[in-house]
């Protein structure tokens, strides 16, 4: 059994430049104010736009992310509807073959620390499952039927694709406090990395949910 911690690709060059020149591109077509496009003007009207609520003309980006996480977290995931989806798929994945090692995957909980009762408990949990798995598809159980004891720290990797303006209203529901543990461990750091690479769609999600806790 192996343990791992969660991460994030994104899939997509950003170059932040291209990304909001072609969104004030899009978003003066509704002002008929190309005229005023220049070399710098961009970052001004995207962010006046923002302010102003105009927020369909961020929909015109769309950026992929692939999460490694656990299938907990994906049942989270998909319920935010504008978005598409590729997830490994435990109906077709046999953990007992060699190319997985013949051992399941698991996502390392941030929330008990490695040397606590709570975490013993969960990794002979999860050793618990692996064991019944392998000794199911030895007993010819196919891959959807053995799937039927793994847990939900099982590892998936999924595809997320969707346009910014639903990146943003992700970012705002998950980087929350309120949102679980574990699915905040991974918007947090994507939120800093989309702030760093296209500052002027995420600077005010960074300040709230990033700059209050660096205070």
């Amino acid at each position: 059994m192996r343990i791992i911690d969660p991460s994030f690709e994104i899939l997509d060059p950003i170059d932040g430049d291209a990304i909001l020149a072609k969104l004030e591109r899009a978003g003066r077509t509704c002002y008929k104010s190309e005229d005023r496009i220049t070399a710098a003007s961009a970052p001004d009207f995207v962010r006046r736009i923002m302010r102003s609520g105009h927020d369909s003309v961020i929909e015109h980006i769309s950026i992929s992310v692939k999460f490694v996480c656990d299938r907990g977290v994906t049942h989270e995931l998909v319920r935010h509807r504008l978005a598409s989806y590729s997830q490994e798929s435990t109906r077709y994945a046999n953990y007992s073959r060699d190319r997985f090692g013949r051992e399941i995957t698991v996502i390392k909980p941030l929330f008990w620390s490695e040397d606590s009762t709570p975490y013993r408990e969960w990794k002979q949990a999860m050793k618990a499952a692996e064991i019944h798995y392998m000794q199911l598809t030895d007993l010819g159980a196919t891959p959807q039927e053995a799937r039927s004891v793994l847990p939900n720290s099982l590892k998936t990797e999924v595809v997320m694709t969707c346009n910014l303006r639903e990146w943003r209203h992700i970012l705002e529901l998950r980087c929350s406090s309120r949102a679980h543990p574990q699915i905040r461990e991974l918007m947090l750091p994507l939120l800093k990395e989309f702030h760093k690479r296209i500052p002027v769609l995420f600077d005010d999600l960074y300040e709230r949910f990033v700059g209050s806790e660096a205070c």
